[in-house]
């Protein structure tokens, strides 16, 4: 099949060119898969989402889905992806917690590209572990969008690559799987609009650029469990406070980052030393610059006061108004 987008394509924006886009596509799906079973990395992101979303309509349990939980996910979202997929839609759902095993090789590095190898091979690997365990796979799923492929062919002519896909080109030789990528020719926005109208949940249609490492390098240097924790908690107070006030919606992405830095603070009319929580949230068109979104003091004053309060071994809470450039949005 051509991976060049057809100039007669049109662009899906509305809830019934999604719907038409569906049809076509569980039609397409049944005819290259049949009786044949299909598995899917599914890490809850709306591309995986909305491509397990579409093949349970086409062919139900025909498809598996492996969800990896590498400990390195924000707080509930490899427990909504059990709840959405394993229970509403009554996906073959094979949920593994690695976080053990993640963790242990990333045990005292601190290089964060070091970090990022780390965590790509061993998904890798468990994701090929679970796959051999399973008789008659035939095909992968992929989540692959339009934007990955014009960034491929960008790279296979020569230019410097935005980012890498290696999708399956990561995978072991003796997985040998024939691909379906039926979002393969949409932008990220009509994908969103696919997801709406497959009735997946808005707040996973709709979750904000997440790193693959995830939470891995906004651990800052060398991961520790109590202060991924510690960010895993000031990263939801963060997002609650977000959605309470509005701003969810209107900040392009939001985060927290932690350093592996201590300072002294008072608590209980004690010495304590602890991590400080640095708030990033920028607003950006292209990613490739951005500006710093304007937080109202009331809100970060309550951010602050719930992160100090509520999430053990932090002591401050810094907001950084560096742009892009000097900054990048994320700091590893």
């Amino acid at each position: 099949m051509n991976n060049m987008r057809p100039r007669s394509m049109k662009r899906i924006k509305t809830k019934a060119l999604a719907e038409c886009f569906i049809e076509e596509q569980i039609a397409a799906i049944r005819a290259q898969v049949g009786n044949k079973k299909v598995l899917l990395a599914l890490s809850g992101g709306v591309d995986s989402s909305v491509v397990a979303a579409l093949l349970i309509k086409a062919i139900g349990r025909q498809l598996y889905c492996v969800h990896v939980n590498h400990g390195l996910m924000r707080k509930n979202e490899s427990e909504n992806v059990v709840k959405v997929f394993g229970e509403e839609l009554d996906a073959n759902l094979i949920y593994v917690d690695a976080t053990d095993r993640f963790l242990d090789l990333l045990a005292g590095v601190s290089d964060p590209e070091s970090k990022r190898k780390i965590i790509g091979k061993e998904f890798i690997n468990v994701f090929a572990d679970e796959a051999r365990k399973l008789d008659g796979i035939e095909f992968l799923a992929q989540g692959t969008i339009y934007p990955d492929i014009l960034e491929s062919v960008k790279q296979a002519e020569g230019k410097k690559a935005v980012k890498s896909h290696h999708n399956v080109g990561g995978l072991p030789e003796d997985l040998q799987f024939e691909l379906v990528e039926p979002i393969k020719l949409l932008f990220k926005d009509e994908v969103r609009v696919v997801g709406e109208a497959l009735g997946l949940p808005h707040a996973m249609v709709y979750r904000q650029p997440f790193p693959g490492p995830g939470l891995g390098v906004r651990c800052l240097g060398a991961i520790t469990r109590d202060r991924l924790n510690a960010l895993r908690e000031a990263d939801a107070i963060l997002r609650e406070e977000f959605d309470q006030t509005g701003l969810a919606d209107k900040v392009w992405q939001f985060f927290v980052v932690i350093p592996d830095i201590k300072s002294v603070g008072v608590k209980d009319d004690s010495r304590y030393e602890g991590w400080p929580a640095i708030i990033r949230a920028v607003n950006t068109k292209d990613a490739m610059t951005a500006s710093i979104a304007k937080i109202p003091y009331p809100t970060l004053a309550r951010i602050t006061d719930r992160i100090t309060a509520e999430v053990p071994g932090i002591n401050r809470v810094l907001y950084d108004i560096t742009p892009k450039p000097t900054g990048t949005i994320e700091w590893e």
